[in-house]
């Protein structure tokens, strides 16, 4: 890329905006501290290298809870050294003496539980734990919410708090959220030597599968792959309309896929992407949500989705293949549908793409960079043909790594190797404290039995149709994303909202897509919008504004999870034929969506201005939706109705547009 004075901003292997978010969210940390905490991730790694690889060094095996307590007390204590008790303090250099005692404590409460694994499932440990068991557990219980309450926020803490208790007070609740009551400090054992909360599913799935993505997310963004994935964006699309913006859609669908965060992608990508669409003519508040959105859709983008779909996974017992493929024309539709929107957007605008001097060059890029095409492509290779889902990152990480060790430009030095380590151990032990403090909700539910009852309650209360059973979940997980992570959410609402739908006939895997959706909606919408928040700073604007905007964009979102929760032929279940025919009028109808809320229309022009483009902007909305709905479900008519009053529609709005037209003309000419 070029680096005169109106270039885009290029990003170096470690981003100013990776710095930044250093400096706001972590400590830094001593040297000496600096080198444990590096020691302890190497452990980590080491344990998962051995479990996954079936190694058996020194002829040791270890069964799986006493593998999830070792990768426990080797990341937890992580947290209290890197994460600081409050926002303001992690400027401070220093790790205060209650933070290395709180580490050193989960550190030997969790290798207890570990030394002990095989006697809690021979005894029975769940039903009936010795005292040391129950004290150890009250501490963990303590220490594990407030590394949740470090690294999810206080919302995620409060809710989970409340709820990890429930047991202790369930049979003294109204009717429909009675359960079997537990003692206090039964409670606070079971958390922590149950298969079913805090060393469940959320953490069996970390332990299993994705931490290896967690560190190869890592490891690609610290050798510059962030980097040449927006270099790679800007060569192929920075000259089309509204090229800028066209660019973030396709870096931070490309990143976020991998990160699974919204925030962070919010962050790396739109510190380049962001000052490119204002340069361009973009409004401030319409770049930031450009961003927000593009980012926030980038958790549902195959091949790879972030923790959230690993999780998924474990909780279907299918695999991860199965929730990518089915997730790939819904992600599809939603960038297709946000691409046609700032498309439509430019062209009402006037707005060009960048010059060719500012943008680098496609064949460069690639020859600089082709090795990450490469690992990803044995990535996705080892994923889906091979069936490795557990090995497959880490074997495209040992690739990434002696590739890029052998050329000189981005070769590692010992201390960039450091800051590697170091924020792998901080990424790992971030979602292993929100996955073990989410898994407290899946234990208070489970041992008082109180799944299966508001299953039964939510049914109950639907009259058994899935649509208000569907309205329902869509609007209980839009407000749990308010206060939790992605993976959070979609946990709680698995337990909760996911059985009931299922009972009501929905696809299983439907519904869980539909709850993933719907839980990182609150991304982009306010009040919390935390997408919208990220991107402000660098928009340098109201988050409000931006949040107006990204509800605007991300309109595709908001409806797609109605659709193929009630339609599976839009995750490819289905005849040949069904599939084939809903996925083409669905792109359609999201196309004629897109033009209608921009107001640009390719070749018919603008749609605002007097009351006949108007009516017709409402008819081409209103034969989106019908080409792009359900039959039979959402609307009580069939596919082929829809289609024929859609043609009908749209062909009225043509028919209005064109006599618009006719009015400027004659308007002119006078």
């Amino acid at each position: 890329m070029q680096s005169g004075a109106g270039a885009v901003p290029r990003t170096d292997i470690v981003s100013p905006a990776d710095q930044m978010v250093e400096e706001l969210s972590y400590r830094r940390l001593p040297p000496i501290f600096r080198a444990i905490f590096a020691l302890l991730t190497l452990a980590t790694l080491a344990v998962v290298l051995h479990q996954q690889f079936n190694l058996h060094a020194f002829g040791v095996t270890l069964v799986e809870n006493r593998y999830l307590f070792v990768l426990a007390g080797t990341t937890l204590p992580l947290v209290f050294l890197a994460f600081p008790w409050r926002a303001k303090a992690a400027s401070g250099s220093s790790v205060p003496l209650i933070d290395l005692a709180a580490a050193i404590i989960a550190a030997v409460a969790i290798g207890w539980f570990a030394w002990k694994s095989e006697a809690i499932l021979a005894e029975g440990w769940e039903f009936s734990p010795p005292m040391t068991a129950k004290i150890l557990g009250a501490v963990l219980w303590v220490l594990i919410l407030e590394a949740l309450r470090r690294t999810g926020g206080t919302a995620i803490f409060v809710i989970v708090t409340i709820v990890s208790l429930y047991p202790v007070f369930a049979d003294t609740m109204p009717g429909p959220i009675r359960g079997i009551g537990q003692t206090l400090e039964d409670t606070l054992a079971y958390h922590v030597v149950s298969s079913e909360s805090a060393f469940g599913i959320p953490l069996r799935a970390f332990g299993e599968i994705v931490i290896g993505f967690i560190v190869f997310g890592v490891a690609l963004n610290h050798t510059g792959g962030g980097r040449f994935f927006n270099d790679v964006a800007f060569a192929l699309v920075g000259r089309v309309r509204g090229g800028a913006a066209q660019v973030g859609v396709i870096s931070s669908g490309l990143q976020g896929s991998i990160s699974g965060s919204v925030i962070s992608n919010v962050i790396s990508s739109g510190v380049v992407t962001i000052p490119a669409m204002k340069r361009t003519g973009f409004r401030a508040d319409y770049a930031g949500g450009v961003e927000a959105v593009a980012s926030t859709g980038a958790v549902l983008m195959p091949p790879v989705m972030g923790s959230t779909a690993f999780v998924m996974a474990s909780f279907l017992g299918i695999s991860y293949g199965e929730i990518a493929l089915a997730a790939t024309v819904p992600a599809l539709l939603f960038y297709f549908g946000l691409a046609m929107q700032i498309d439509a957007y430019a062209a009402r605008l006037g707005l060009k793409g960048l010059k060719r001097e500012e943008l680098p060059s496609l064949r460069e890029t690639l020859k600089d960079g082709w090795y990450y095409i490469l690992v990803f492509v044995v990535l996705i290779f080892l994923m889906v043909y091979q069936q490795r889902e557990a090995t497959a990152p880490f074997a495209a990480t040992a690739l990434l790594l002696v590739i890029n060790q052998i050329l000189p430009r981005h070769r590692l030095n010992w201390e960039r190797l450091i800051e590697l380590l170091t924020a792998t151990g901080r990424a790992l032990a971030e979602l292993v404290a929100i996955l073990a403090g989410v898994g407290f909700i899946i234990g208070a539910f489970s041992v008082t039995g109180l799944a299966g009852t508001l299953a039964n309650d939510l049914v109950y209360l639907a009259g058994d149709s899935p649509l208000i059973l569907l309205l329902m979940g869509a609007i209980t997980s839009f407000f749990f994303g308010m206060g939790m992570t992605v993976t959070a959410c979609y946990i709680f609402l698995a337990i909760v909202l996911a059985p009931p739908l299922v009972k009501a006939g929905l696809d299983p895997l439907a519904v869980h897509l539909f709850i993933m959706y719907w839980g990182m909606i609150s991304f982009i919408t306010p009040p919390v919008a935390l997408a919208t928040f990220a991107a402000a700073p660098l928009a340098r604007t109201s988050p409000f504004k931006i949040g107006f905007q990204a509800i605007r964009l991300g309109a595709v979102i908001y409806i797609v999870p109605f659709f193929f929760a009630l339609n599976p032929a839009l995750i490819l279940k289905g005849s040949p034929g069904e599939v084939i025919s809903v996925i083409a009028t669905a792109f359609i109808g999201v196309g004629l969506i897109a033009a209608a809320i921009q107001g640009y229309l390719v070749g018919a022009g603008r749609l605002d201005g007097g009351l006949l483009r108007t009516v017709a902007r409402v008819l081409l909305f209103a034969a989106g939706f019908a080409l792009a709905a359900p039959g039979g479900n959402l609307i009580p008519v069939d596919n082929l109705t829809l289609a024929i009053v859609a043609v009908a529609m749209a062909g009225g709005a043509f028919l209005l547009l064109k006599l618009a037209g006719r009015d400027t003309l004659a308007t002119t000419i006078k």
